[in-house]
């Protein structure tokens, strides 16, 4: 039996990225299975609902059809300005059009939000399950994943260093393996 694909995507772009650091552990934590992937979505042009008329920058096509060979997705996502940062809403509309065709439809999907204060991230995680439910896509509600004071979680090499963390990312990993199995 093939291995279930699970993209991660990464609301940020920044070379040492918390969000990114917490992409590679679920990587490396993948369960028997699965094939977890980091989607990069840097480089897609802001979409431009011309695109969908005129012909769409070349970058559009390989992205929307990696998305539809996923069996689910995971987001993480920092928090700017108490929402969800430019380059994941984008990837979100990249995917999602010329309306009718959406790469995301039907896809599970789970939520992490992390930030370097208290809050965790609770904006930019609502805020990306309100479009998610526009786009059809079935998202795991527990365990929430608010990730606060990630700065303090990781060692000089980039990996998680606390093991209560690194516990709930792989109970919430489990969780969402078993979530996504239903669809």
């Amino acid at each position: 039996m093939a291995e279930k694909k699970i993209g991660i995507l990464v609301g940020s772009l920044r070379k040492e990225s918390f969000s990114k650091k917490t992409a590679h552990f679920f990587i490396e934590n993948a369960p028997a299975g699965y094939q977890l992937e980091l989607i990069e979505i840097g480089q897609l042009p802001i979409y431009n609902q011309d695109f969908d008329e005129e012909g769409s920058p070349a970058a559009y096509k390989p992205f929307r059809d990696k998305i539809k060979t996923l069996d689910g997705v995971i987001f993480i996502t920092p928090e700017y300005n108490r929402s969800v940062p430019a380059v994941l809403k984008n990837a979100l509309d990249v995917a999602s059009r010329p309306y009718g065709e959406s790469s995301w439809d039907g896809k599970p999907a789970l939520v992490v939000s992390t930030s370097i204060s208290n809050i965790s991230g609770f904006g930019a995680n609502h805020h990306l399950r309100q479009s998610l439910v526009f786009l059809n896509m079935p998202t795991l509600q527990q365990p929430e994943v608010y990730i606060a004071n990630i700065q303090e979680l990781f060692d000089d090499k980039g990996k998680l260093s606390n093991a209560e963390t690194a516990k709930f990312l792989k109970d919430a990993l489990a969780a969402f393996v078993a979530f996504a199995e239903k669809f």
